[in-house]
């Protein structure tokens, strides 16, 4: 269902790009990725492209190349094999070797990105918010991962909780401060049993929707409690910091006055 009420789209150019996305389809899927089996890893590409489209996120052009470029390697796989000790190139072959270097560069940057992380976020004080997951492995969460995550909730969202009797028009911009307020007060949230305290599939796609730009603006961290465990949401340590500042100055001000 668009997200018709929405007040900006975002360019998924800002997050990742189509070979991200096949990087993460053969990571989830545990696949060889010299030995790719298209079709499907096709039909998971058009999911997720279908996906997007439906949030009215901005789907850059380079997303529509690549599930072109797949349908024709799947259509040339489909083809009669040559006779055998033909000279023939897999029709995966210059698609695989694109996958190949660009993991070797984004593997390199994830590293530098966990040790600027790791600076910033990882050594918890006392009374910090992230304190109750100390010890525990918190890994980087993608885009990708983010809407495998809001597709989920979404399909076991039953129908009766689809159905809004008085739908409220909700803007990003709004759900952005809610999010920020809530982090701020109760502390990291995981994003599973946010999205089931929503409202409705509307209030859903907007809070989504509000997520997604708290990332890019980078105020916002999303990490994953392990392989395939919970995501968990919190503010970025900076940002905690200064809202607290704010708050306290504001409270330092209320007293004053009275």
């Amino acid at each position: 269902m668009p997200a018709e009420s929405t007040d900006v789209k975002l360019r998924l150019a800002v997050f990742e790009g189509p070979i991200d996305l096949l990087l993460h389809l053969i990571r989830v899927n545990e696949l060889n990725i010299y030995d790719i089996p298209i079709a499907e890893i096709t039909r998971q590409y058009d999911a997720y492209l279908n996906l997007m489209e439906n949030l009215d996120l901005h789907v850059a052009g380079e997303y529509l190349v690549m599930a072109a470029t797949l349908v024709h390697i799947k259509s040339r796989m489909l083809l009669p094999q040559p006779p055998a000790g033909g000279a023939e190139e897999d029709p995966r072959a210059g698609l695989v070797r694109q996958l190949v270097e660009y993991e070797k560069f984004k593997l390199a940057a994830e590293g530098l990105r966990a040790l600027q992380e790791a600076r910033e976020d990882v050594f918890i004080r006392a009374g910090d918010p992230l304190a109750p997951f100390e010890g525990e492995s918190l890994l980087s969460v993608s885009l990708f991962d983010l809407l495998a995550a809001f597709r989920r909730v979404l399909d076991t969202a039953s129908s009766a909780r689809a159905i809004e009797i008085a739908r409220e028009e909700m803007s990003v911009a709004e759900k952005v401060e809610w999010l920020q307020a809530m982090l701020l007060a109760d502390g990291p949230v995981v994003f599973q049993v946010l999205l089931r305290r929503l409202s409705g599939r509307a209030e859903m796609v907007v809070t989504f929707l509000a997520l997604l730009e708290l990332i890019r603006l980078g105020r916002v961290q999303a990490a994953q409690r392990g392989p395939a465990g919970e995501i968990l949401l919190m503010l970025r340590q900076r940002d905690r910091t200064a809202s607290g500042a704010r708050a306290l100055e504001a409270g330092e001000d209320d007293v004053e006055r009275s």
